[in-house]
Protein backbone atom coordinates (compact mmCIF):
# COMPACT_ATOMS: atom_id res chain seq x y z
CA UNK A 1 0.00 0.00 0.00
CA UNK A 2 1.24 3.49 -0.93
CA UNK A 3 2.50 6.33 1.78
CA UNK A 4 0.10 9.25 1.86
CA UNK A 5 1.21 12.57 1.69
CA UNK A 6 -1.24 14.95 3.05
CA UNK A 7 -0.12 18.96 2.63
CA UNK A 8 -2.23 21.57 3.37
CA UNK A 9 -0.77 25.22 1.63
CA UNK A 10 -2.63 28.21 0.08
CA UNK A 11 0.13 29.07 -1.64
CA UNK A 12 0.00 27.39 -4.51
CA UNK A 13 3.58 27.55 -5.41
CA UNK A 14 4.37 25.33 -2.48
CA UNK A 15 1.66 23.22 -3.40
CA UNK A 16 3.00 22.69 -6.91
CA UNK A 17 6.42 22.38 -5.39
CA UNK A 18 5.84 19.31 -2.67
CA UNK A 19 3.37 17.27 -5.06
CA UNK A 20 5.83 17.33 -7.61
CA UNK A 21 8.95 16.54 -4.79
CA UNK A 22 6.56 13.27 -3.03
CA UNK A 23 5.14 11.88 -6.24
CA UNK A 24 8.54 11.71 -8.21
CA UNK A 25 9.30 9.57 -4.93
CA UNK A 26 6.13 7.44 -5.41
CA UNK A 27 4.07 8.65 -2.65
CA UNK A 28 0.11 9.44 -3.01
CA UNK A 29 0.29 13.38 -2.42
CA UNK A 30 -2.93 15.08 -1.68
CA UNK A 31 -3.15 19.04 -1.59
CA UNK A 32 -5.59 20.85 -0.04
CA UNK A 33 -5.76 24.79 0.13
CA UNK A 34 -8.76 24.55 2.79
CA UNK A 35 -7.72 23.05 5.88
CA UNK A 36 -11.36 21.99 6.75
CA UNK A 37 -11.30 19.66 3.41
CA UNK A 38 -8.26 18.17 4.45
CA UNK A 39 -9.79 16.98 8.05
CA UNK A 40 -12.94 16.02 6.36
CA UNK A 41 -10.45 13.84 4.19
CA UNK A 42 -8.69 12.47 6.89
CA UNK A 43 -11.52 11.40 8.65
CA UNK A 44 -12.39 9.60 5.96
CA UNK A 45 -9.37 7.26 6.03
CA UNK A 46 -9.55 4.29 7.65
CA UNK A 47 -6.80 2.52 10.23
CA UNK A 48 -4.40 1.12 8.19
CA UNK A 49 -4.65 4.09 5.99
CA UNK A 50 -3.44 6.25 8.71
CA UNK A 51 -0.99 4.43 9.80
CA UNK A 52 0.80 5.49 6.49
CA UNK A 53 -0.17 8.99 6.30
CA UNK A 54 2.06 12.21 7.04
CA UNK A 55 0.49 15.88 7.27
CA UNK A 56 2.79 18.70 6.28
CA UNK A 57 0.65 22.35 7.24
CA UNK A 58 1.15 25.34 6.82
CA UNK A 59 1.48 27.29 9.78
CA UNK A 60 -0.04 30.87 8.95
CA UNK A 61 -2.98 29.98 7.11
CA UNK A 62 -5.75 32.91 6.57
CA UNK A 63 -9.09 31.43 8.47
CA UNK A 64 -7.03 28.44 10.25
CA UNK A 65 -3.36 28.18 11.26
CA UNK A 66 -1.37 24.88 11.22
CA UNK A 67 -1.33 25.00 15.51
CA UNK A 68 -5.42 25.06 15.03
CA UNK A 69 -4.92 21.61 12.77
CA UNK A 70 -2.98 20.25 14.27
CA UNK A 71 -5.23 20.46 17.78
CA UNK A 72 -8.25 19.67 15.64
CA UNK A 73 -6.54 16.46 14.25
CA UNK A 74 -5.63 15.47 17.64
CA UNK A 75 -9.41 16.12 19.20
CA UNK A 76 -10.40 13.95 16.51
CA UNK A 77 -8.49 11.21 17.96
CA UNK A 78 -6.39 10.46 14.52
CA UNK A 79 -2.57 9.88 14.97
CA UNK A 80 -0.88 10.73 12.15
CA UNK A 81 3.24 13.06 12.25
CA UNK A 82 2.59 16.27 11.11
CA UNK A 83 5.00 18.42 10.06
CA UNK A 84 4.33 22.50 10.24
CA UNK A 85 6.14 24.69 8.21
CA UNK A 86 6.29 28.74 8.32
CA UNK A 87 8.20 31.73 7.07
CA UNK A 88 7.67 32.94 10.23
CA UNK A 89 10.59 31.32 12.16
CA UNK A 90 11.31 31.19 15.79
CA UNK A 91 12.99 28.97 18.38
CA UNK A 92 9.65 29.53 20.40
CA UNK A 93 6.93 28.21 18.05
CA UNK A 94 9.09 25.83 17.15
CA UNK A 95 9.13 24.69 20.77
CA UNK A 96 5.58 25.38 21.07
CA UNK A 97 4.93 23.20 17.73
CA UNK A 98 7.16 20.13 19.01
CA UNK A 99 5.21 20.43 22.56
CA UNK A 100 1.85 20.52 21.07
CA UNK A 101 2.70 17.06 19.13
CA UNK A 102 3.80 17.79 16.28
CA UNK A 103 6.82 15.51 14.43
CA UNK A 104 9.10 18.12 12.88
CA UNK A 105 9.07 21.98 11.93
CA UNK A 106 10.35 23.36 8.89
CA UNK A 107 10.70 26.96 7.49
CA UNK A 108 10.46 28.75 4.41
CA UNK A 109 12.37 28.94 1.96
CA UNK A 110 11.53 24.88 1.77
CA UNK A 111 14.92 23.17 1.39
CA UNK A 112 13.84 20.03 -0.58
CA UNK A 113 16.74 18.25 0.83
CA UNK A 114 15.90 18.71 4.56
CA UNK A 115 12.12 17.95 3.80
CA UNK A 116 12.74 14.68 1.99
CA UNK A 117 14.89 13.69 5.11
CA UNK A 118 11.79 14.67 7.55
CA UNK A 119 9.50 13.07 5.81
CA UNK A 120 11.48 9.79 5.32
CA UNK A 121 12.10 9.83 8.96
CA UNK A 122 8.92 10.41 10.16
CA UNK A 123 7.69 7.53 7.81
CA UNK A 124 9.71 4.96 9.02
CA UNK A 125 9.66 6.03 12.63
CA UNK A 126 5.78 5.49 11.69
CA UNK A 127 6.28 2.23 10.28
CA UNK A 128 8.78 0.78 13.17
CA UNK A 129 5.46 1.80 14.94
CA UNK A 130 3.08 -0.15 13.27
CA UNK A 131 5.13 -3.38 13.37
CA UNK A 132 5.75 -3.08 17.38
CA UNK A 133 2.36 -2.53 17.57
CA UNK A 134 1.32 -5.45 15.16
CA UNK A 135 4.47 -7.49 17.24
CA UNK A 136 2.20 -6.61 20.78
CA UNK A 137 -0.81 -7.87 19.65
CA UNK A 138 0.73 -11.41 18.32
CA UNK A 139 2.18 -11.55 21.92
CA UNK A 140 -0.55 -10.82 24.09
CA UNK A 141 -3.56 -12.19 22.14
CA UNK A 142 -4.95 -8.67 21.19
CA UNK A 143 -6.22 -6.52 18.19
CA UNK A 144 -7.96 -3.19 17.35
CA UNK A 145 -10.28 -3.43 14.41
CA UNK A 146 -11.10 -0.13 13.01
CA UNK A 147 -10.68 1.55 16.39
CA UNK A 148 -12.58 -1.66 18.17
CA UNK A 149 -10.44 -2.92 21.34
CA UNK A 150 -11.09 -6.61 21.92
CA UNK A 151 -8.75 -10.00 22.97
CA UNK A 152 -11.80 -11.34 22.96
CA UNK A 153 -12.90 -14.94 20.81
CA UNK A 154 -16.55 -13.66 20.48
CA UNK A 155 -15.78 -10.02 19.19
CA UNK A 156 -13.30 -11.91 16.48
CA UNK A 157 -15.84 -13.65 15.40
CA UNK A 158 -17.73 -10.05 14.52
CA UNK A 159 -14.74 -8.96 13.01
CA UNK A 160 -14.68 -11.79 10.43
CA UNK A 161 -18.33 -10.95 10.07
CA UNK A 162 -18.17 -7.40 9.39
CA UNK A 163 -14.99 -8.29 7.10
CA UNK A 164 -17.47 -10.27 5.04
CA UNK A 165 -20.42 -8.30 5.77
CA UNK A 166 -19.11 -5.06 4.46
CA UNK A 167 -18.42 -6.27 0.53
CA UNK A 168 -22.40 -6.52 0.56
CA UNK A 169 -25.38 -3.97 0.07
CA UNK A 170 -27.63 -6.36 2.54
CA UNK A 171 -29.46 -4.63 5.52
CA UNK A 172 -27.89 -5.61 8.61
CA UNK A 173 -29.52 -5.32 12.44
CA UNK A 174 -27.43 -5.10 15.28
CA UNK A 175 -28.28 -6.61 18.81
CA UNK A 176 -26.78 -5.52 21.60
CA UNK A 177 -27.24 -4.11 25.20
CA UNK A 178 -27.06 -0.44 25.68
CA UNK A 179 -22.99 0.81 25.60
CA UNK A 180 -21.71 -2.11 24.04
CA UNK A 181 -20.90 -0.38 20.78
CA UNK A 182 -23.62 -0.90 18.40
CA UNK A 183 -22.14 2.11 16.16
CA UNK A 184 -18.67 1.69 16.42
CA UNK A 185 -19.33 -1.70 14.65
CA UNK A 186 -22.26 0.36 12.39
CA UNK A 187 -18.65 3.03 12.16
CA UNK A 188 -16.49 -0.31 10.86
CA UNK A 189 -19.23 -1.85 8.18
CA UNK A 190 -19.11 1.67 6.73
CA UNK A 191 -15.12 2.02 7.22
CA UNK A 192 -14.70 -1.24 5.08
CA UNK A 193 -17.70 -1.21 2.36
CA UNK A 194 -17.42 0.38 -1.05
CA UNK A 195 -18.92 3.05 0.52
CA UNK A 196 -16.47 4.66 2.84
CA UNK A 197 -16.41 7.94 0.48
CA UNK A 198 -19.64 8.93 1.38
CA UNK A 199 -22.00 9.89 4.55
CA UNK A 200 -22.63 7.82 7.36
CA UNK A 201 -25.26 9.02 8.98
CA UNK A 202 -26.79 8.10 12.35
CA UNK A 203 -29.94 9.21 14.09
CA UNK A 204 -30.96 7.73 17.09
CA UNK A 205 -34.78 6.94 16.63
CA UNK A 206 -35.55 7.65 20.32
CA UNK A 207 -34.22 10.52 21.05
CA UNK A 208 -36.80 12.62 18.65
CA UNK A 209 -40.31 13.08 18.93
CA UNK A 210 -42.75 11.08 16.71
CA UNK A 211 -44.29 13.89 14.88
CA UNK A 212 -40.88 15.09 13.96
CA UNK A 213 -38.56 11.79 13.37
CA UNK A 214 -40.49 11.48 9.94
CA UNK A 215 -39.77 14.76 8.42
CA UNK A 216 -35.82 14.09 10.09
CA UNK A 217 -35.77 11.20 8.06
CA UNK A 218 -37.92 11.70 5.13
CA UNK A 219 -37.30 15.65 4.99
CA UNK A 220 -40.13 18.36 4.52
CA UNK A 221 -41.46 21.03 2.20
CA UNK A 222 -41.84 24.12 2.95
CA UNK A 223 -45.22 25.20 4.45
CA UNK A 224 -45.56 21.46 5.67
CA UNK A 225 -46.21 22.19 8.71
CA UNK A 226 -45.87 25.15 11.25
CA UNK A 227 -42.27 25.68 11.76
CA UNK A 228 -41.70 24.56 7.83
CA UNK A 229 -40.32 27.73 6.40
CA UNK A 230 -37.94 26.15 4.12
CA UNK A 231 -37.24 23.24 1.69
CA UNK A 232 -35.10 20.85 3.61
CA UNK A 233 -32.98 16.98 2.82
CA UNK A 234 -34.02 14.07 5.04
CA UNK A 235 -31.11 12.31 6.49
CA UNK A 236 -32.16 9.73 3.81
CA UNK A 237 -31.26 11.64 1.16
CA UNK A 238 -28.23 13.06 3.36
CA UNK A 239 -26.85 10.01 3.19
CA UNK A 240 -26.85 9.36 -0.40
CA UNK A 241 -24.50 6.48 -1.71
CA UNK A 242 -23.54 6.13 1.84
CA UNK A 243 -25.05 4.40 5.07
CA UNK A 244 -27.93 5.26 7.19
CA UNK A 245 -27.54 3.83 10.82
CA UNK A 246 -30.79 4.01 12.83
CA UNK A 247 -30.18 3.26 16.30
CA UNK A 248 -32.94 1.61 18.74
CA UNK A 249 -35.01 0.81 15.71
CA UNK A 250 -37.32 -1.02 18.35
CA UNK A 251 -38.59 2.39 19.20
CA UNK A 252 -40.25 4.02 15.91
CA UNK A 253 -43.68 4.39 16.27
CA UNK A 254 -45.52 1.83 14.26
CA UNK A 255 -47.09 4.28 11.60
CA UNK A 256 -43.65 5.57 10.73
CA UNK A 257 -42.65 1.69 10.44
CA UNK A 258 -45.10 1.75 7.49
CA UNK A 259 -43.37 4.49 6.01
CA UNK A 260 -39.72 3.16 6.21
CA UNK A 261 -41.09 -0.31 4.85
CA UNK A 262 -41.86 1.80 1.91
CA UNK A 263 -38.71 3.41 1.53
CA UNK A 264 -37.04 -0.03 1.69
CA UNK A 265 -39.00 -1.82 -0.45
CA UNK A 266 -39.01 1.55 -3.42
CA UNK A 267 -35.84 2.95 -2.80
CA UNK A 268 -37.89 6.30 -3.13
CA UNK A 269 -38.90 8.70 -0.26
CA UNK A 270 -41.38 11.21 -0.43
CA UNK A 271 -40.65 14.24 1.71
CA UNK A 272 -43.63 15.71 4.68
CA UNK A 273 -46.12 17.60 2.07
CA UNK A 274 -44.43 17.01 -1.28
CA UNK A 275 -46.32 14.66 -3.88
CA UNK A 276 -43.06 13.61 -5.33
CA UNK A 277 -41.14 10.98 -5.05
CA UNK A 278 -37.11 11.33 -5.05
CA UNK A 279 -34.67 8.16 -5.76
CA UNK A 280 -32.16 7.23 -3.43
CA UNK A 281 -29.15 5.16 -3.42
CA UNK A 282 -28.24 4.15 0.60
CA UNK A 283 -27.81 0.97 2.40
CA UNK A 284 -29.41 0.72 6.19
CA UNK A 285 -28.00 -0.68 9.23
CA UNK A 286 -30.37 -0.92 12.19
CA UNK A 287 -29.90 -1.20 16.02
CA UNK A 288 -31.44 -2.09 18.92
CA UNK A 289 -31.02 -3.23 22.88
CA UNK A 290 -34.91 -4.66 22.47
CA UNK A 291 -35.61 -8.29 21.77
CA UNK A 292 -37.49 -7.91 18.23
CA UNK A 293 -39.34 -11.08 17.71
CA UNK A 294 -40.81 -10.16 21.13
CA UNK A 295 -41.75 -6.63 19.60
CA UNK A 296 -43.53 -8.69 16.61
CA UNK A 297 -45.04 -11.21 18.99
CA UNK A 298 -46.94 -8.40 20.96
CA UNK A 299 -47.52 -6.05 17.84
CA UNK A 300 -45.51 -3.06 18.69
CA UNK A 301 -42.81 -3.92 15.54
CA UNK A 302 -43.80 -4.90 12.33
CA UNK A 303 -42.82 -8.26 11.41
CA UNK A 304 -42.31 -7.62 7.27
CA UNK A 305 -40.02 -4.53 8.53
CA UNK A 306 -38.30 -6.67 10.98
CA UNK A 307 -37.50 -9.12 7.99
CA UNK A 308 -36.39 -6.45 5.78
CA UNK A 309 -34.34 -5.15 8.02
CA UNK A 310 -32.40 -7.98 9.72
CA UNK A 311 -31.19 -9.60 6.63
CA UNK A 312 -27.75 -9.91 8.56
CA UNK A 313 -28.31 -10.16 12.11
CA UNK A 314 -25.18 -9.16 14.08
CA UNK A 315 -25.16 -9.99 18.32
CA UNK A 316 -22.66 -7.96 20.09
CA UNK A 317 -22.10 -9.75 23.74
CA UNK A 318 -22.28 -7.95 26.54
CA UNK A 319 -18.73 -7.08 28.68
CA UNK A 320 -19.76 -9.30 30.96
CA UNK A 321 -19.66 -12.21 28.40
CA UNK A 322 -16.11 -10.64 27.80
CA UNK A 323 -14.37 -10.25 30.77
CA UNK A 324 -10.99 -10.62 28.92
CA UNK A 325 -11.67 -7.27 26.95
CA UNK A 326 -12.08 -5.26 30.17
CA UNK A 327 -7.96 -4.66 30.91
CA UNK A 328 -7.06 -3.75 27.04
CA UNK A 329 -10.15 -1.13 27.06
CA UNK A 330 -9.13 0.24 30.11
CA UNK A 331 -5.73 1.07 29.05
CA UNK A 332 -6.95 2.15 25.63
CA UNK A 333 -9.05 4.06 27.33
CA UNK A 334 -6.33 5.74 29.84
CA UNK A 335 -4.09 6.51 26.67
CA UNK A 336 -6.79 7.94 24.81
CA UNK A 337 -8.65 10.47 27.55
CA UNK A 338 -3.97 11.24 28.77
CA UNK A 339 -3.47 11.92 25.15
CA UNK A 340 -6.71 14.20 24.93
CA UNK A 341 -6.17 15.90 28.04
CA UNK A 342 -2.77 16.09 27.55
CA UNK A 343 -1.74 14.39 30.77
CA UNK A 344 1.61 12.51 30.83
CA UNK A 345 0.53 8.73 30.27
CA UNK A 346 -0.90 6.93 33.36
CA UNK A 347 -0.41 3.27 34.06
CA UNK A 348 -3.21 0.43 36.55
CA UNK A 349 -2.02 -0.63 39.74
CA UNK A 350 -2.40 -4.81 39.70
CA UNK A 351 -5.27 -3.97 42.72
CA UNK A 352 -7.22 -1.56 40.20
CA UNK A 353 -6.95 -3.98 37.17
CA UNK A 354 -8.18 -6.65 39.68
CA UNK A 355 -10.82 -4.82 40.74
CA UNK A 356 -12.20 -3.32 37.41
CA UNK A 357 -12.41 -7.14 36.39
CA UNK A 358 -14.23 -7.87 39.66
CA UNK A 359 -17.40 -5.09 38.38
CA UNK A 360 -20.75 -6.04 36.26
CA UNK A 361 -20.24 -3.00 34.13
CA UNK A 362 -24.02 -3.18 33.35
CA UNK A 363 -23.49 -0.17 31.18
CA UNK A 364 -21.02 -2.32 29.31
CA UNK A 365 -17.90 -0.55 27.40
CA UNK A 366 -19.33 2.95 27.77
CA UNK A 367 -19.93 2.86 31.85
CA UNK A 368 -16.34 1.17 31.78
CA UNK A 369 -15.04 4.23 29.75
CA UNK A 370 -16.75 7.05 32.20
CA UNK A 371 -15.47 5.29 35.03
CA UNK A 372 -11.77 5.37 33.65
CA UNK A 373 -12.06 9.23 32.91
CA UNK A 374 -13.39 9.54 36.54
CA UNK A 375 -10.19 7.24 37.99
CA UNK A 376 -8.04 9.20 35.95
CA UNK A 377 -9.51 12.59 37.38
CA UNK A 378 -9.22 11.70 40.55
CA UNK A 379 -5.50 9.74 40.60
CA UNK A 380 -3.00 11.53 42.12
CA UNK A 381 0.73 10.61 40.15
CA UNK A 382 1.32 8.60 37.58
CA UNK A 383 -0.83 5.30 39.12
CA UNK A 384 -4.55 4.70 38.71
CA UNK A 385 -4.72 2.81 42.39
CA UNK A 386 -7.90 0.92 43.47
CA UNK A 387 -9.20 3.86 45.68
CA UNK A 388 -9.05 6.16 42.29
CA UNK A 389 -11.99 3.43 40.98
CA UNK A 390 -15.55 4.93 43.70
CA UNK A 391 -16.44 1.21 44.86
CA UNK A 392 -19.91 3.51 46.01
CA UNK A 393 -20.72 4.74 42.25
CA UNK A 394 -19.03 1.26 40.11
CA UNK A 395 -19.63 -1.45 42.52
CA UNK A 396 -18.90 -5.05 42.00
CA UNK A 397 -21.45 -7.35 40.86
CA UNK A 398 -22.23 -9.81 43.93
CA UNK A 399 -22.19 -6.47 46.08
CA UNK A 400 -24.64 -5.23 43.56
CA UNK A 401 -26.90 -7.76 43.56
CA UNK A 402 -26.98 -8.75 47.18
CA UNK A 403 -27.45 -5.18 47.74
CA UNK A 404 -29.97 -5.50 45.65
CA UNK A 405 -32.44 -8.15 47.55
CA UNK A 406 -31.88 -6.74 50.78
CA UNK A 407 -33.20 -3.05 49.46
CA UNK A 408 -36.12 -4.71 48.69
CA UNK A 409 -36.21 -5.96 52.15
CA UNK A 410 -37.47 -9.26 52.14
CA UNK A 411 -38.81 -11.82 55.00
CA UNK A 412 -36.99 -14.16 56.56
CA UNK A 413 -39.11 -16.68 54.30
CA UNK A 414 -38.10 -15.49 51.38
CA UNK A 415 -34.10 -15.09 52.79
CA UNK A 416 -34.44 -18.55 53.41
CA UNK A 417 -36.13 -20.15 50.74
CA UNK A 418 -33.50 -18.20 48.62
CA UNK A 419 -30.58 -19.64 50.53
CA UNK A 420 -32.12 -22.77 50.13
CA UNK A 421 -32.31 -22.76 46.16
CA UNK A 422 -28.44 -21.54 46.42
CA UNK A 423 -27.24 -24.25 48.42
CA UNK A 424 -29.12 -26.79 46.12
CA UNK A 425 -27.74 -25.21 43.33
CA UNK A 426 -23.98 -25.46 44.98
CA UNK A 427 -24.11 -29.35 45.76
CA UNK A 428 -26.18 -30.30 42.31
CA UNK A 429 -29.66 -30.79 44.57
CA UNK A 430 -27.79 -33.51 46.42
CA UNK A 431 -30.23 -33.69 49.76
CA UNK A 432 -27.76 -34.94 51.95
CA UNK A 433 -25.17 -32.35 51.04
CA UNK A 434 -27.97 -29.63 51.39
CA UNK A 435 -29.41 -30.57 54.97
CA UNK A 436 -25.61 -31.22 56.43
CA UNK A 437 -24.92 -27.60 55.00
CA UNK A 438 -28.26 -26.28 55.85
CA UNK A 439 -28.30 -27.96 59.33
CA UNK A 440 -31.44 -29.80 59.07
CA UNK A 441 -32.92 -33.38 58.51
CA UNK A 442 -33.73 -34.42 55.02
CA UNK A 443 -37.64 -34.68 55.99
CA UNK A 444 -37.30 -30.57 57.31
CA UNK A 445 -35.78 -29.70 53.84
CA UNK A 446 -38.36 -31.51 51.65
CA UNK A 447 -40.77 -29.67 53.58
CA UNK A 448 -39.37 -26.27 53.41
CA UNK A 449 -38.77 -26.93 49.65
CA UNK A 450 -42.85 -28.10 49.39
CA UNK A 451 -43.57 -24.97 51.59
CA UNK A 452 -41.63 -22.46 49.07
CA UNK A 453 -42.47 -23.86 46.20
CA UNK A 454 -38.98 -25.12 45.12
CA UNK A 455 -38.85 -27.63 42.54
CA UNK A 456 -37.03 -31.06 43.48
CA UNK A 457 -33.93 -30.99 41.49
CA UNK A 458 -33.85 -27.35 40.23
CA UNK A 459 -30.98 -26.25 38.93
CA UNK A 460 -31.97 -22.35 38.12
CA UNK A 461 -31.49 -20.05 40.80
CA UNK A 462 -33.22 -16.30 41.01
CA UNK A 463 -30.86 -13.81 39.44
CA UNK A 464 -29.77 -12.95 43.30
CA UNK A 465 -28.87 -16.03 43.81
CA UNK A 466 -27.40 -17.18 40.26
CA UNK A 467 -25.17 -13.71 40.61
CA UNK A 468 -23.69 -14.72 44.22
CA UNK A 469 -22.77 -17.99 42.95
CA UNK A 470 -20.92 -16.93 40.38
CA UNK A 471 -19.35 -14.17 42.03
CA UNK A 472 -17.67 -16.63 44.77
CA UNK A 473 -16.93 -19.28 41.99
CA UNK A 474 -14.80 -16.04 40.58
CA UNK A 475 -13.38 -15.06 43.59
CA UNK A 476 -12.08 -18.58 44.07
CA UNK A 477 -10.59 -18.93 41.42
CA UNK A 478 -9.09 -15.01 41.65
CA UNK A 479 -7.75 -16.87 44.71
CA UNK A 480 -5.75 -19.35 43.01
CA UNK A 481 -4.29 -17.12 40.49
CA UNK A 482 -3.23 -14.95 43.21
CA UNK A 483 -1.36 -18.07 45.07
CA UNK A 484 -0.04 -19.17 42.03
CA UNK A 485 1.14 -15.75 40.27
CA UNK A 486 1.73 -13.64 43.13
CA UNK A 487 2.26 -15.41 46.33
CA UNK A 488 1.88 -14.01 49.95
CA UNK A 489 -0.33 -11.20 47.76
CA UNK A 490 -4.35 -11.73 47.53
CA UNK A 491 -6.66 -8.99 46.01
CA UNK A 492 -9.17 -7.53 48.00
CA UNK A 493 -12.82 -9.47 47.75
CA UNK A 494 -15.75 -7.84 47.75
CA UNK A 495 -18.87 -9.90 47.96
Amino acid sequence: MQENIIVIDDDTGIQDLLRELFTAQGYQVHVFADAHQALAALQKLNELELSRTLVISDLMMPGITGMEVLHKIRDLGIDVPCVLVTAHASVETAVQALKQGAHDYITKPINLTEIDIIVRRALKIRGMERDYKKLQQQVVGTSSFEGIYSRSHKMHKIFQLIEAVARTHSNVMIHGESGTGKEMVARAIHQRSDRRDHPFVAINCSAIPEQLLESELFGHKRGAFTGANENRKGLFQESEKGIIFLDEIGDMPISLQAKLLRVIQERKVKPVGDNRLMDIDVRIIAATHQDLKKAVAEGRFREDLYYRLCVIPIEIPPLRDRSEDITILAEHFVSKHCARNKMPLKTFSRRALAKLMRLRWPGNVRELENAVERALVLSVGDVIDETDIQMDTYRSGGASTVDDFFSKLPTLEQLEAEYIKYVLTQVDSKKDRASEVLGINRKSLYRKEKTYGIRAGARALTSAGQDLSQNLKHNEIMSRVDEKHFPGSHFPRDL
